[in-house]
């Protein structure tokens, strides 16, 4: 009994140690628990921005006058710049604000981005293709594919668009677009030109994952948690004892 006894007391003396732990305590314990958040918060973002740069600067690096083994190697360190940002997005809590239509809006995650250079090779082949296809003058309007470059060559020079900028294949397409043969040429080329969406990124993160920040956004809830239900302890306790 006497054991017992001394059990029970050990175990009041730890309640009541615990219950000295006064609410303003935890609430300036909150205030560098929520820096510290921030700081990793932020550190998270900007080693996801360094690796979505160093995707989008190999990306710049892709160009049509590439040889065949200078395309291979410069796929080959665009895909491993894709599984590094891949790897680490789906293991760290990222948070970033994102726009879309004029509305900021925050998201766990990248937000999306494109390839425009690897897309632009990809149609500029697509073009290429579609013009060998054209060479022969059996349409009534003649050479199509030739007369939209004798129209889109002089404003490509005049604006310094490369023949795989993303002006000069707008231009060849609405040049097509205009005459009535080239329904047929058109579709075909529509169906050689490759989605934009196969080169639209847009990686998500974990809203929690076992990381210092999680385990810090973890142990900041639990105090936010306690110091909210102490405040409603206190307003209930306060409205009571108006009663009495």
């Amino acid at each position: 009994m006497a054991k017992l006894g001394g059990k029970l007391k050990e175990i009041i003396r730890q309640r009541k140690w615990k219950i000295k732990i006064k609410t303003w305590v935890l609430l300036v314990f909150l205030i560098p628990l929520l820096v510290a958040d921030a700081t990793l918060m932020r550190l998270n973002h900007i080693k996801m921005t360094e690796l979505r740069d160093a995707v989008l600067a190999v990306d710049a690096k892709i160009s049509e006058d590439e040889s065949d083994e200078e395309m291979q190697a410069t796929d080959e360190e665009l895909k491993e710049a894709l599984v590094n940002l891949k790897e680490f997005m789906f293991s760290h809590i990222v948070i970033n604000v994102v726009e879309e239509n004029g509305i900021q809006r925050i998201t766990f995650g990248t937000g999306p981005f494109y390839l425009e250079h690897q897309y632009l090779r990809a149609a500029t082949k697509a073009l290429n293709e579609a013009e060998k296809n054209m060479a022969s003058d059996s349409n009534p309007n003649g050479n199509i594919y030739a007369m939209a470059s004798a129209v889109c060559q002089p404003i490509a020079i005049a604006n310094g668009w490369r023949w795989n900028s993303a002006g000069y294949i707008n231009c060849m397409m609405g040049e097509i677009q205009k005459y009535p043969a080239s329904d047929e040429i058109q579709d075909t080329i529509i169906a050689n030109l490759p989605s934009t969406e196969l080169y639209r990124k847009n990686y998500a993160s974990p809203v929690w994952a076992p990381t210092p920040l999680g385990f810090l956004l973890l142990l900041t809830g639990i105090v936010i948690v306690v110091i909210f239900i102490r405040m409603i302890i206190w307003v209930i306790l306060r409205i009571s004892l108006l009663f009495v």
